[in-house]
């Protein structure tokens, strides 16, 4: 389970919670085949090094490159004449000014909503105030592997494979893969399921990936969605997260980023079940926030229902940047619509009227340190719709029991690296 406790406000998460959960132990069953009964021995835990945050970020003006977006740095007294470059102080621009008056609205709702949240926390010990602990963290925080595991590769790989065998992509499950061992670009022209109840690992050029039980995945670029639209699944949830366009992206080069146009060509209506949940995580740029809830969901036939706040705090409870910080937020969006067909009946009720979502909902966690590895929110919208939901996920980067996910980085977080055997505990 990774809610915590639940409030008129919201929930506070444990994703760490929720990531043991996803890959169970599970006694070994009778098999003749030696490489499934020895994964049936141990289960595996996400490293718990990467939910350690104590303190939050205080950027200075010597290690945070974005500050100078934010405001204007001091000039240097030391550097020669001929050096000196002097910054002018400009008036905020509209999109600036758009993201002070939205922070103005929201910054109440957000400070008090979570206060109740991070004190049943602290009163249940899962959050703690600042002490000794940090010091067992703060020596070898783990950073993402480096490119070992090749996925963009692999991805470009299968698209050629893709467009060879559009005719022919059925899912393949597990019993199906082992006998595909040694063809990783068959593998992946298809939605690739783990049917079984418990954890599978599945080798990729050398790495080894753990696929959570009931979950599928197709590790693909925009281009190719092909298996998703042929595999003639509707979904009642889909979750997804897009690659958006901005500067921080542009510097660090983690991942390639989609333009507005390229976004909305995304066939949601192809995916989506009647009066399917559609849940859109925005950054803080009010660009990307007016074109989601303005343009984006209307071109899907998605009506704008809510909108949600993710608040990051560490573990002693106090958010990761200030509320008011204008170098960033403590939070991010969620917009949240429903997919609406055109009837005969405009007035006609469906079963989705007995799930009302309500708006301003505030969820609060402790964030993963490794960058965009967004809080599960399969508990907390499993009540806003009907049991036994197909529940999907674009732009992943890790799997989930129950859900189907897709992405050009689709495995990432899934690599086996990034976690820990019961086996090895012991």
């Amino acid at each position: 389970m990774s809610v915590l406790c639940e409030s008129a406000a919201g929930w506070l998460l444990d994703q760490a919670s929720f990531l043991r959960a996803a890959h169970p132990h599970s006694p070994a069953k009778a098999t003749d085949d030696k490489r499934v009964k020895q994964q049936h021995f141990h289960a595996y835990s996400f490293r718990a090094e990467f939910f350690q945050l104590f303190q939050p970020h205080l950027p200075s003006l010597s290690t945070a490159a974005d500050l100078e977006e934010a405001e204007a740095p001091q000039i240097d007294q030391q550097r020669p004449k001929a050096k000196k470059r002097k910054r002018r102080y400009t008036a905020l621009n509209q999109g600036e000014l758009d993201a002070l008056e939205y922070h103005a609205k929201i910054s109440g709702l957000i400070k008090d909503g979570s206060m109740s949240l991070i004190q049943e926390g602290l009163n249940k010990g899962f959050l703690h105030p600042l002490s000794g602990k940090k010091e067992n963290y703060s020596k070898s925080v783990p950073t993402e592997l480096n490119d070992c595991c090749r996925l963009a590769e692999l991805c470009e790989m299968s698209k050629h494979l893709h467009s060879l065998n559009e005719h022919e992509l059925p899912t393949l499950v597990m019993e199906e893969v082992k006998r595909l061992s040694n063809s990783d670009l068959e593998l992946l022209s298809h939605i690739t399921e783990n049917n079984t109840d418990w954890t599978m690992i599945i080798t990729l050029m050398g790495q080894k990936y753990l696929l959570p039980p009931k979950s599928s995945f197709l590790l693909s670029d925009i281009s190719c969605m092909q298996p998703l639209l042929q595999s003639n699944r509707k979904y009642d949830v889909i979750v997804l997260d897009p690659p958006w366009q901005n500067k921080s992206v542009k510097r660090s080069k983690r991942y390639g980023h989609l333009s507005s146009w390229q976004i909305k060509q995304i066939p949601i209506p192809e995916l989506a079940a009647a009066d399917c949940l559609v849940v859109t995580w925005v950054t803080n740029r009010q660009k990307h926030l007016q074109f989601v809830k303005n343009d984006l969901l209307p071109h899907w036939s998605v009506e704008v229902l809510a909108e949600w706040h993710w608040v990051k705090i560490t573990r002693a409870g106090e958010f990761v940047f200030p509320l008011d910080s204008l170098h960033k937020k403590p939070y991010e969006v969620l917009v949240l619509g429903r997919v609406r067909r055109s009837t005969d009946s405009p007035s006609r009720e469906t079963e989705a009227d007995a799930f009302p979502l309500p708006n301003h909902k505030i969820i609060v966690s402790v964030p993963c340190m490794l960058h965009s590895y967004k809080p599960p929110l399969a508990e907390i919208l499993q009540k806003y719709v009907k049991s036994e939901a197909k529940c999907l996920e674009l732009f992943a980067r890790s799997l989930q029991p129950g859900w189907t996910s897709w992405g050009n980085e689709v495995l990432k977080f899934q690599h086996i690296d990034y976690f820990i055997s019961s086996e090895t505990e012991s």
